[in-house]
């Protein structure tokens, strides 16, 4: 995530702060490095927003808090990398952070409990490739070269864990390099991974079950489900704290469509207005299932989570989306048949998704799992040619491009690209057409396209053909059209 992301999905939850609380903890910080105006963002558990803006290298703030409870801070200004400081908060503590730089994730972290004085060694152990990482965010260097350097993070983090009191900052820490084993192909210290985890397991003290079910989770996954595979049950709760199995969804023959997702998560929430107008215009054909991936109180309290109006269930341990979701990251899409077998799965969220997804499955039969953005709407295939009229649903201000070098697949044998109407090829084209007569900011912004295509004729008119815009990483995909 890119600082410009992380600030607009903090904005996007300043007006969804959950339940007032009383009891606070205060937060200071000073370094005469920081320019002013430099924003201050903050939170507890996944949900922040901005609290403050630094003036003269200062800022302040309290945080609603009623027990120990871990909390995040970032800065987003001039030299600021896109780093957060875990801070541990308790009702009336004041935590002090002073630095000379604006590195503030090692600044000296003044504090009384213990938990921080975890946090804090286990940073000054790994300060110098700390140090490092945000270098090299701040020269925006690409992800192949700071992996490395992130595995010696994870890798010093685990030489100092066994040596430190188990805690709510020894067990985050560990949270932390279990996950990024997960989502790590051939991750290079799995083996001493597996001893730490049953070191701290056996160590912990109570309340820390949830958090450590889910560390296991991650350390030794279960087999993950493919497409094609047939789909598993499992338990979840919801707001009302009852238990559900997730086959129940699947009573009246729908197609089921599981939505992971937490609180905190920009796109997560961005993607709500255009879901529900999808589910009201799909629900008789999809059911949706909501698996929000947050702690049940957070999840049970907070606003965001009352506005769901389609089976919005909790899985705080993530048991579930170890066994559907190929990566730890969300919103994570997976639609399932009726006979329960995965269709596909799709990670992220843009403008438009579900517009497209719609009209896939109410048109002419194709896979646009790849990019649902855009979808085929007819096909003319004859001996002059294969026109194929596409549309593509997107914000009004976003481009897209169609290349030259699209093609169909069918027959063994590609099928070139002759001409193009209603766009412009190897350029920048906009949708212009409103998508929704909703009111709503967001998806009054949502507008479509449309244009037609024209490829060599097939040699032999096939069942089906796959259109694909060149041979180029990012290329839109659309598998399994039907002819007719």
């Amino acid at each position: 995530m890119n600082k410009k992301t992380f600030f607009t999905m903090m904005l996007a939850l300043v007006t969804m702060t959950g339940l007032a609380q009383t009891k606070t903890a205060t937060v200071t910080g000073y370094s005469p490095a920081l320019k002013d105006g430099t924003l201050v963002l903050a939170g507890t558990g996944t949900i922040g927003n901005v609290v403050d803006t630094v003036q003269a290298g200062r800022f302040a703030f309290t945080l609603p808090v009623e027990e120990l409870t871990e909390s995040f801070l970032g800065l987003m200004g001039e030299g600021c990398p896109n780093f957060n400081l875990t801070l541990f908060l308790r009702p009336g503590v004041t935590v002090k952070l002073t630095g000379t730089d604006c590195f503030y994730p090692l600044w000296n972290v003044e504090s009384p409990l213990p938990e921080q004085q975890t946090q804090s060694r286990i940073t000054e152990h790994c300060r110098d490739v700390v140090t490092e990482l945000m270098q090299m965010d701040l020269a925006q260097k690409p992800w192949a070269e700071r992996e490395v350097v992130e595995m010696k993070w994870m890798k010093q983090q685990m030489d100092i864990l066994p040596s430190l009191p188990v805690d709510a900052a020894t067990i985050r820490a560990l949270w932390g390099i279990s996950m990024t084993a997960k989502n790590t192909k051939d991750f290079p210290y799995m083996e001493q991974l597996k001893n730490l985890e049953k070191t701290i397991a056996a160590r912990a003290p109570k309340g820390f079950e949830e958090t450590l079910a889910e560390i296991h989770n991650y350390v030794y996954p279960p087999r993950l489900l493919q497409v094609g595979d047939e789909a598993v049950d499992a338990e979840l709760l919801d707001m009302q704290g009852q238990k559900h199995h997730l086959f129940e969804a699947f009573s009246n023959g729908k197609y089921v469509l599981l939505d992971f997702w937490g609180i905190g998560c920009g796109p997560c929430m961005m993607s709500e207005p255009e879901m529900k107008e999808f589910y009201e215009k799909m629900k008789d054909k999809i059911e949706i299932i909501g698996i929000n991936q947050n702690k049940l109180t957070e999840w049970q309290k907070h606003e965001f989570s009352k506005r769901i109006i389609w089976r919005n269930w909790n899985n705080a341990s993530k048991d579930i989306s170890s066994r559907y979701c190929d990566i730890g990251a969300i919103p994570y899409y997976v639609m399932i048949s009726p006979d329960k077998r995965i269709l596909w799965k799709s990670m992220g969220y843009g403008p438009g998704w579900f517009m497209g997804m719609a009209d896939a499955f109410n048109g002419l039969k194709q896979d646009n799992s790849a990019n649902l953005s855009l979808v085929i709407q007819k096909v003319n295939a004859n001996t002059s040619g294969t026109t194929v009229s596409f549309r593509y649903y997107g914000h009004k201000d976003y481009w897209f491009r169609i290349v030259k070098e699209s093609y169909l697949e069918a027959n063994g044998k590609k099928y070139k690209l002759t001409a193009a109407d209603g766009i412009k090829l190897d350029e920048d084209n906009f949708t212009k057409v409103k998508a929704s007569e909703a009111t709503d900011e967001f998806l009054g912004n949502i507008c479509y396209t449309d244009f037609t295509l024209t490829f060599e004729p097939f040699d032999t008119i096939p069942t089906t053909f796959d259109f694909i815009e060149g041979d180029v990483q990012g290329a839109f995909v659309i598998r399994n059209v039907s002819v007719k």
